[in-house]
């Protein structure tokens, strides 16, 4: 990023910002200014007081395969680990915590706040930097000390933590840059102190054992200290506040040993509350209209409620309906073969790693988690199974999953929600003959820059038996590859329509929208015959001649029939582009009058019904570029685009039809998708 580029993004940001924020940001810096002259710090930390006890949040599984866990540590203690695009990265017995594993780029050790992390000629891909520094990892060898007793593991985890407190001094370097990644580290490191025993853990018998001891919880007292004083506020006060409040209230539940460090965790715990209810509509959507932050969001939800639920510290009535209206949502966007959309932003982001089984589905977990705490059948019905998460963090309790007395309720458990702007239309839910079709009629994101949201108004979704076949290609990139950054949270990487090559939403820097398309539903009426929305959006009304664009989905169920219908109220010449992402796992080719899409014997005819459309299919194409998916961060692969393209002069309407062609039924009742899928035909 030159001194241009950082200037522009520097006036963008200004934009999006209200009198009062910027006179907290000029605070923040002056403090800022203070702290790097050694004024406000936490330079002295006094010693802890061990008589204030804490209990532990984990329980002992009652069943998991020790196997795997020692396999896992194993691996890591051998320095391999995963991260993003590697299967397989090499950080050495004992890494630089302060050198980004991706890219192998050394980041300076200058004083922590004031590093632009956002330029990848200082900090190289920081998210890569970022997410080993979150020691995630930590846990996994925790885990496997506490199911073995073996003494490598102890070592491991003593050999990561001296290491890391040697090489990232307080406030310097990358990792005391953002209090996001600090209250994140403190989750993990309080989940691995309470594997590991507390302060009796024999990692701190003898000397050397004890002198780490207070290195460590020096250290998190300084954690403690750097994000009570610079909590994200403003327009960055998203899922970044939750994580730093949480990682507060996990500190005071897991080391109460300083009175600061109590008072700090309250505050943690009042700012947890009260943006549960912020963040999260009503509906449960979490409204920075991400479902990947979702999952982030009630992960910290969650973890925080029940450390202080083994603590002596319950969290309110209000905030306990909240989690279970936000699990709602996924179990109701989730489709029978446990896709959800990947509507907005995904970073692959965990708050903590508690299970090793290699099918294991973050969404699914939650909801096998909640489907005990709410006594939910409609929520374990969704999860299928208990997994290993929900055995850590339930202990004996998770085994009630079983249970014979869970509230019953119909599945999908809503199909509307009004503030997200989400709407499911379809049939045969939870059948091999699922027909499920999502539309986004959900603001862009949350706050004045929308930082997670994608310019994806009024796009849709489709599957069929579990089978995803339009789909939402996802994210790749954050701060490095500003094109493909561009690309995958731009309008034409998402199923709806493009007028004149030019994005609904203005962009203002890769997490910052200056102008929101404003989308709404008009009308949502479903019914046993046929499901109807139609909705619209106000995103090309800034157009020199404005545009506004209204879509209308009906779904006839008789006729398994999907029609689209775009139109265009305007008085000039405009270029109009529909896009149509399909999953890499479907073959597509063209027909008469436009294309067949088939996968598992399950097949969607697709064409316009007007004519002189021209209609291209796009696989893996990098320079408009089109024709990828990705379905982790910092991985694309190449997948089908459809685009229709035409010109219109004035008022127009452009009407998809989709006929869906499901497997017949065997005698049996058995799909022949199911059939092809267990290898017998």
């Amino acid at each position: 990023m030159d001194v241009a580029e950082r200037l522009h993004w520097y006036r963008n940001r200004l934009a999006c910002m209200s009198t009062r924020e910027v006179a907290w940001r000029a605070r923040e810096q002056a403090i800022g200014q203070l702290e790097r002259r050694g004024l406000f710090v936490a330079r002295r930390v006094l010693p802890p007081d061990y008589r204030n006890e804490s209990r532990d949040v984990l329980g002992h599984p009652a069943q998991v395969d020790v196997d795997r866990y020692r396999q896992a540590a194993d691996r890591l203690l051998a320095g391999r680990i995963a991260l993003f695009a590697h299967d397989d990265l090499h950080v050495g017995e004992v890494p630089d915590w302060n050198r980004d594993p991706h890219t192998g780029h050394a980041v300076p050790m200058i004083f922590g706040r004031a590093l632009n992390y956002r330029d990848p000629r200082v900090a190289g891909n920081i998210k890569y930097l970022w997410e080993l520094n979150r020691h995630l990892h930590l846990t996994v060898v925790a885990q496997a000390y506490r199911l073995t007793g073996d003494m490598r593991y102890l070592h491991g985890i003593g050999r990561w933590i001296g290491s890391w407190l040697d090489q990232c001094p307080y406030l310097k370097g990358p990792n005391w840059n953002s209090a996001l990644e600090l209250g994140i580290r403190l989750i993990n490191w309080g989940l691995t102190w309470q594997l590991i025993g507390g302060k009796d853990s024999p990692l701190f018998d003898g000397a050397e054992g004890a002198a780490l001891r207070t290195r460590w919880l020096e250290s998190v007292y300084r954690h403690a200290h750097f994000i009570r004083r610079h909590l994200s506020r403003h327009s960055s006060a998203n899922n970044h506040l939750i994580g730093e409040a949480a990682g507060l209230f996990a500190a005071w539940m897991t080391w109460p040993y300083w009175q600061e460090v109590e008072e700090w965790g309250r505050t943690g715990y009042e700012v947890l509350v009260a943006e549960a209810l912020a963040q999260n509509g009503a509906d449960g959507v979490n409204r920075e209209q991400a479902i990947a932050y979702q999952q982030f969001v009630l992960d910290f939800l969650l973890i925080a409620a029940l450390w202080g639920q083994a603590n002596g510290v319950p969290f309110p009535e209000r905030y306990w309906q909240r989690i279970e209206a936000m699990l709602e949502f996924i179990a109701s966007i989730m489709d029978v073969g446990g896709h959800v959309p990947a509507f907005g932003d995904g970073d692959d982001g965990y708050v903590a790693r508690l299970s090793q089984e290699p099918d294991f589905c973050p969404y699914r977990s939650l909801l096998a988690t909640g489907a005990v705490l709410f006594r939910r059948d409609d929520f374990r019905i969704k999860a299928q199974r208990l997994d290993d998460k929900t055995r850590w963090l339930l202990g004996p309790k998770a085994e009630e999953f079983g249970s014979p007395d869970f509230r019953p309720g119909p599945l999908p458990v809503r199909r509307a929600f009004p503030e997200g702007g989400y709407y499911i239309l379809g049939s045969d839910f939870e059948t091999e003959r699922e027909v499920r079709l999502v539309v986004d009629a959900g603001p862009l994101g949350y706050r004045s820059i929308a930082a997670h949201g994608h310019a994806d108004a009024l796009s849709v979704t489709l599957a069929l038996g579990g089978r995803e076949f339009l789909v939402d290609p996802g994210t790749y990139a954050y701060h490095t590859e500003r094109r493909w950054r561009d690309y995958f949270r731009g309008t034409a990487a998402h199923n709806t329509v493009r007028i004149d090559g030019l994005d609904q939403s203005v962009s203002g820097g890769s997490f910052l929208w200056l102008e929101h398309a404003q989308a709404r539903c008009e009308v949502w009426s479903p019914s046993d015959q046929e499901d109807y929305f139609k909705g619209s959006h106000d995103g090309y009304r800034r157009l020199p001649d404005p545009v506004l664009h209204r879509r209308e989905v009906r779904y006839s169920k008789p006729q398994r029939k999907i029609r689209i219908i775009d139109s265009f109220t305007c008085s000039g010449s405009h270029e109009v582009e529909l896009f149509w992402h399909f999953s890499e796992e479907c073959a597509v080719r063209r027909s008469a009058d436009g294309v067949t899409v088939t996968r598992d014997g399950y097949r969607i005819d697709m064409r316009p019904l007007e004519s002189g459309i021209a209609i291209a299919l796009i696989r893996g194409d990098e320079d408009l570029p089109a024709g990828w998916i990705s379905r982790r961060f910092d991985v694309k692969t190449p997948t089908t685009t459809m685009i229709w393209r035409l010109r219109i002069e004035g008022p127009a309407v452009v009407t998809s039809e989709l006929d869906l062609v499901l497997p017949d039924e065997r005698p049996n009742g058995a799909a022949y998708g199911e059939i092809e899928r267990s290898g017998r035909i």
